[in-house]
């Protein structure tokens, strides 16, 4: 990725999707290793960008989705069933999210 110009970079600081993390920071921050990363990639729980050095680089939307899968296999979950798991989790989230939105945020009866 080529630098961004200095105004840019600092909005990228609060942008949740910005993929402002290399696979080794990735893994230490969730306390996993490159390879649990690799395999939640190929289970396509999550897809990192890549850099024009073809390195992977996450998000922290991305880490929060990893920590979760990592949660559940630390708990006996296999893989492939955590990632569907926390992939079920996000939808419902966002359908909560966009149900409260249309109703304007009015409390259900």
């Amino acid at each position: 990725m080529p630098p961004e110009p200095p105004s840019h970079a600092i909005d990228r600081l609060d942008d949740d999707d910005y993929p402002a993390y290399t696979m080794g920071r990735a893994a230490e921050m969730i306390g996993a290793t490159p390879g649990f990363l690799r395999a939640i990639g190929e289970a396509r729980l999550i897809t990192p960008l890549r850099s024009e050095g073809g390195h992977r680089r996450y998000s922290r939307y991305q880490l929060r989705i990893a920590a979760r899968a990592r949660e559940l296999v630390d708990g006996g979950t296999p893989i492939e069933a955590a990632c569907r798991i926390v992939i079920l989790e996000d939808q419902l989230e966002e359908a909560l999210r966009l149900n409260e939105e249309l109703r304007g945020g009015r409390p259900e009866r």
